[in-house]
């Protein structure tokens, strides 16, 4: 059964429910459940119909085992943040898409592997795995969930493309990292800056030896300079109380809201439920620990050496103070060197020490120098919410492009 004629024949069953009164009294239609999505579908996909009417039931389901067959679902159903197990609704009021839409899933996602294989190329070429890493990271990092219009509340929209932020203080030297996407965006035109600079944080993370970004796509760029936010949303490294300025900076991109609870009332640390506020520490941390990749240059930051014994003979190009020995790994030993602090060639920012100092931060620090499965764990659920900061995706949640950010789970062959 081709996906014209599925497409069609769920089509006809959506007109009936009116008649039939098929489904409960809510906007969901119907229900698919994918384990996983996608090429990793099962021998059938289940759906899960919540119907009055048996006949329609088992119309419903006679088709259903055709969809293994299908390489993406149309892009009028609903795709909610992907994870394994993750249900997937239609909805009654953008009805269902046609092949042509279908075929517009495929392409973009040809066009997103495409600029993975390019921008893999270039991390091997160019040893720019840090850079990436931090343009994603400053473009969706200005997100203030206390606005609630797109794209004026900032975040992950493309604007750091725009010279009115990239000339801010904190982007010094990113510059260079939009010079090395912008090929790629002009091979790939279809694709939005929004998602290549996520695409290639994530991608840059995966190549330096770290953990799988589950990622989606189709992110719209903010389209001025305009709708720039203001300079200093970024975390600064020399902030007078640095455990109080992280805890502002992530609170105000919706990470951890709990934890002003401790600035404000330090005894609740001794109560029953105190693991619980730890908990919501764990996004902070795990996001510093990006800090085991790249390097601080003086003449950019004002801080760090301007070289020294790992950094001096590149690769690329050499100079400034690295957080690690190995600074394109992406491992857990950030945290292991900030804890030992035994290596002067090693660079310790306030805002890292302040990981070992602070109590409440600490209990994650320490786990993560022991433990770097769960380091691991924790960065790439960190890692994804923040790659969704402030964005507006078209359609609106609905086109998940991969699992991770290599296009696993969305085959189009």
């Amino acid at each position: 059964m081709t996906e014209a004629t599925v497409a069609s024949q769920l089509s006809l069953m959506l007109k009936a429910s009116s008649s039939h009164s098929l489904f409960a009294s809510t906007n969901s239609i119907a229900e698919v459940v994918a384990k996983p999505m996608a090429s990793s579908l099962p021998t059938t996909a289940s759906f899960r119909v919540f119907s009055s009417s048996s006949a329609a039931r088992r119309s419903l389901l006679s088709f259903s085992s055709s969809l293994k067959s299908l390489a993406f679902f149309p892009l009028s159903f609903h795709f909610s943040r992907h994870q394994r197990g993750s249900a997937v609704n239609a909805s009654t009021s953008g009805g269902f898409s046609s092949v042509a839409s279908s075929k517009w899933a495929a392409s973009y996602t040809d066009q997103l592997r495409g600029a993975r294989e390019d921008i893999r190329e270039v991390l091997k070429s160019k040893y720019c795995h840090p850079i990436l890493v931090r343009l994603g990271w400053h473009d969706a990092g200005t997100y203030n969930k206390n606005v609630k219009e797109w794209p004026q509340r900032s975040g992950a929209n493309g604007s750091l493309r725009f010279e009115a932020e990239m000339k801010y203080k904190s982007n010094t030297g990113l510059i260079n990292a939009l010079k090395l996407i912008q090929p790629i965006k002009d091979k790939y035109p279809s694709l939005t800056y929004a998602d290549l600079f996520q695409l290639a944080s994530a991608t840059a993370v995966e190549e330096a030896g770290g953990p799988k970004i589950p990622m989606k796509y189709g992110r719209l760029d903010a389209s001025s300079p305009d709708h720039c936010p203001e300079e200093g949303r970024l975390p600064a490294a020399g902030a007078s109380s640095p455990a109080d300025h992280l805890r502002k900076v992530f609170s105000r991109m919706g990470f951890n809201d709990k934890v002003n609870l401790i600035v404000k009332y330090p005894w609740l640390l001794s109560l029953l439920w105190a693991p619980m506020i730890y908990n919501n520490m764990q996004e902070i941390v795990a996001l510093t620990g990006a800090h085991t990749l790249g390097r601080a240059r003086p003449e950019r930051s004002s801080w760090g050496k301007p070289e020294t014994k790992y950094t001096k003979n590149g690769p690329g190009a050499p100079g400034g103070q690295s957080w690690t020995v190995q600074w394109l790994k992406f491992d857990n030993s950030y945290f292991k060197e900030i804890k030992a602090k035994r290596d002067e060639d090693l660079l310790v920012l306030p805002t890292d020490a302040v990981l070992f100092e602070d109590p409440s931060f600490k209990v994650y620090a320490e786990k993560y120098a022991e433990d770097e499965e769960t380091f691991f764990k924790d960065f790439a659920e960190a890692h994804t919410k923040l790659s969704n900061l402030g964005a507006k995706f078209d359609p609106p949640e609905k086109f998940v492009g991969a699992k991770y950010s290599d296009m696993k789970g969305c085959n189009h062959e």
